[in-house]
């Protein structure tokens, strides 16, 4: 039996710390910054220094940032039947030096365009972009083929080593509707390391959402409005504290998402008491009915520093086949259906782009129920 602890106080964003050629003027851009920063960390009722440095604001309910969207301006919030509302939810504060690292304010918090998870069906030598453009690699299992739900898992925690500060490596659930074009929707709720993001090395609690393939909508955490926090004790970005250790204890935490059915919202819950909020379905086009794909694993962003792959580690940085104590992991992974219950997926695949940089086995027992190891070093001398 492992233990879930974590830390409930951090929250944060930007991205790649790119200059472009035509930046603009240092005091147009400052102005620019403290416009945004103006829109993004609202009025405090009281703040909080988290053991991390990270400042937590506890922030009215009615200013939270999802009502920053105009359609959500006289929405009702939803709660789950006998969930009592707080008076502040937590968010982590927004620094300068967090929107100055970003490739620009506008793209401050988002990904890159080209970060979709590509169709599984297709084989990655089909499309030469996943690698050589996108610089995004998986190890993940998948289910597709259905009307989907929802979808629960328990992932292993680790601190993977980055190598370069506009690189990441995170584990999380997708969530996936629509094809894999410009019409991708897709949630998706985990863990990870993005010093572009985030200012640090720390293992961080996480969410994104986009419904255009990443170009324009959707975003970290509540880096944008859309997400509506309804929890009082977690911050979106929280530091999750303690991670695993190589052939020493091992932690992992549980996150839920499914969709209501009746309101047909998307919610989500970490670990076994703490849901923490839900995507209005009028943010998406495919998955206001149901999803299509449902994916679990891991993922990198590989910028070939010196023409060379990167070494930054997926997961524990060990390749699936050194197993428990040393490879990371997913189990009791699980699929809702229509009548919201959970269920075993059916014909699991697997994905990666490259098994010499990072791989997935997957496996089944009365205890873990389906499960997979997954992740790797990333450059070694299989992987030049």
């Amino acid at each position: 039996m492992r233990v879930i602890l974590f830390a409930v106080f951090f929250f944060f964003l930007d991205l790649p710390s790119l200059y472009c050629a035509r930046r603009p003027p240092a005091s147009r851009q400052k102005l620019q910054v403290h416009k945004h920063l103006k829109r993004l960390n609202k009025p405090p009722i009281k703040a909080i220094e988290s053991p991390d440095g990270d400042v937590i604001d506890c922030v009215h309910i009615s200013h939270r940032p999802a009502f920053d969207h105009p359609f959500l301006k006289d929405h009702k919030i939803q709660m789950r039947p006998n969930y009592h509302p707080e008076d502040t939810i937590p968010i982590r504060r927004t620094k300068e030096d967090d929107v100055l690292r970003a490739s620009s304010v506008k793209r401050y918090g988002k990904k890159k365009h080209k970060s979709l998870a590509v169709p599984r069906s297709i084989p990655s030598s089909a499309d030469p972009d996943i690698d050589n453009e996108s610089g995004h690699q998986h190890a993940i299992a998948y289910v597709e083929g259905d009307r989907y739900y929802g979808a629960k898992a328990t992932m292993n925690v680790w601190e993977p080593k980055i190598q370069q500060s506009n690189e990441f490596s995170l584990s999380q659930i997708w969530i996936l509707g629509g094809s894999f074009g410009q019409d991708l929707n897709s949630i998706e709720a985990g863990w990870q390391v993005s010093p572009d993001l985030y200012g640090d090395n720390n293992t961080r609690l996480f969410t994104y959402w986009t419904s255009d393939a990443y170009q324009a909508t959707g975003c970290y955490n509540l880096l944008c409005s859309g997400f509506i926090q309804i929890n009082s004790n977690i911050a979106m970005g929280a530091s999750i504290s303690p991670v695993s250790a190589f052939r020493n204890s091992q932690y992992d935490i549980s996150i839920l998402v499914w969709k209501d059915q009746k309101e047909g919202h998307w919610w989500m819950q970490f670990g076994n008491g703490y849901v923490l909020g839900y995507w209005p379905s009028f943010l998406f086009s495919y998955l206001a009915d149901s999803a299509s794909m449902i994916e679990w694993g891991g993922e990198v962003v590989n910028s070939k520093p010196d023409g060379q792959h990167t070494s930054t580690q997926m997961g524990s940085g060990r390749f699936p086949e050194e197993g428990f104590g040393k490879a990371s992991y997913f189990r009791n992974i699980q699929v809702v259906d229509k009548e919201n219950g959970l269920k075993s997926p059916k014909d699991l695949g697997t994905f990666t782009e490259q098994s010499n940089c990072y791989d997935v086995q997957t496996g089944s027992n009365s205890d873990w129920g389906h499960y997979f190891y997954y992740g790797g070093p990333g450059k070694n001398p299989n992987c030049p």
